[in-house]
């Protein structure tokens, strides 16, 4: 997983809709434990903004 921090808004919603949990919102970051993704791909898919590529 990539994230464009330019892009992104921290609104949360890749967190929300992670089934592993995977995905930790920072204070200024967005975190990903690539032990725990099972490269599903939904957290791609609901980026408002698209900032989450697969990569």
């Amino acid at each position: 997983m990539k994230v464009d921090k330019t892009k992104c808004m921290y609104c949360g919603s890749c967190v929300g809709t992670c089934p592993e949990n995977a995905i930790f919102l920072e204070e200024t970051s967005i975190v990903f434990n690539d032990e725990l993704c099972i490269k599903c791909g939904l957290c791609e898919k609901v980026c408002p903004v698209g900032a989450i590529t697969m990569g």
